[in-house]
């Protein structure tokens, strides 16, 4: 008997490494790349009139800056030190935040009433979404002489319709607080359609089965209004609440075209923090004052926006919390 004995088999070659053509090279650098190439646009953008401007403002903030003979002798935080200490600046930063809350509560309340009326089965849906973006198309210098004279103080409409009335003439331009309304009421005709439009295409984003069957359990129209359609568009209405805090913290057309004699009327009594820094820029031609306002101002927005962010986590959490316990109560029962 034979025994065969099997040799081993000859190791395999190692394959050989195909080198990518120079074509398979560049399909693939284009994918990696191309992404980034795409977005790169709006970064540069960004950078060009966005990130330069404000590292360049702080640096002018840094220095004695006159308009006409540029860069003068450093100072360090000199310049914020002095903004802090000048009461005009607390002033209009006080007439901004009496403006802003004149203007932003009502509005987003308007916005919430026109889009939950918009967002119904009315005739004509078309015509009228496009008419409440009429007055945001209205140039603001229009708007501004529209409701100047309806605010005059001796021959206004407001003044000569509260008149009958037995009512005596407000001082709209001279008084602190009717000025406000005034202003105010300015910003919220012209941005209360725009908003309303936004807060519309978040309603009309939520599906219509869940309305169907909340009215199916009994649910009426206030009860799914606060139930449902408010939850459903936190998102957008925390977008809305941010860009009307950014723009009313920044309001300058409507107060200076209010009256253009003086920059925020004779006593400053409307004059708001933007005003103040065009002010202090070109008519008291010191920039680096003028840049320290405008970084102040910045640090604001920015103290607002983080405010509303944490606010609005935290309300999402304790709604997520409260999901969470309805399910297991219910299984209690």
């Amino acid at each position: 008997m034979t025994v065969t004995t099997k040799r081993p088999a000859a190791a395999a070659a190692p394959p050989q490494k195909i080198k990518p053509t120079f074509r398979q090279r560049l399909n693939v650098w284009d994918v990696k790349a191309s992404p980034y190439l795409y977005i790169s646009p709006f970064f540069l953008l960004f950078a060009l009139v966005g990130l330069f401007p404000l590292i360049y403002t702080f640096w002018v903030s840094l220095h004695e800056w006159h308009l006409l003979k540029g860069q003068g002798e450093f100072v360090g935080l000199g310049n914020f030190a002095d903004v802090l200490a000048d009461r005009f600046f607390w002033n209009s930063l006080f007439n901004t935040m009496s403006i802003f809350l004149l203007s932003a509560i009502p509005q987003l309340a308007g916005a919430l009433v026109i889009a939950a009326v918009l967002d119904q089965n009315i005739r004509a849906k078309t015509f009228w979404r496009m008419s409440v973006l009429l007055p945001y198309v209205v140039t603001p210098v229009a708007v501004a002489l529209i409701f100047t004279n309806m605010f005059n103080e001796e021959h206004g409409l407001i003044n000569s319709f509260l008149g009958n009335f037995g009512v005596d003439p407000i001082m709209w331009r001279t008084e602190t607080f009717p000025s406000h309304v005034a202003i105010a009421s300015m910003v919220n005709w012209r941005w209360t359609g725009y908003n309303a439009l936004i807060l519309l295409a978040a309603m009309q984003a939520v599906p219509r089965d869940i309305y169907e069957s909340a009215a199916l359990d009994g649910a009426g129209a206030v009860r799914r209004f606060f139930s449902i359609t408010l939850p459903s568009i936190r998102p957008t209405m925390i977008f809305v609440v941010i860009t009307s805090t950014i723009g009313g913290l920044q309001i300058f057309t409507e107060p200076r075209l209010f009256d253009p004699t003086f920059a925020g009327g004779p006593q400053r009594q409307f004059q708001t923090t933007v005003l103040y820094l065009w002010e202090m820029a070109f008519q008291r031609q010191d920039f680096g004052a003028a840049s320290a306002i405008a970084w102040l101002l910045f640090l604001i927005i920015v103290l607002f926006g983080v405010l509303n962010l944490a606010l609005s986590r935290r309300i999402a959490s304790s709604d997520g919390r409260r999901q969470r316990r309805r399910p297991a109560a219910e299984g209690k029962h």
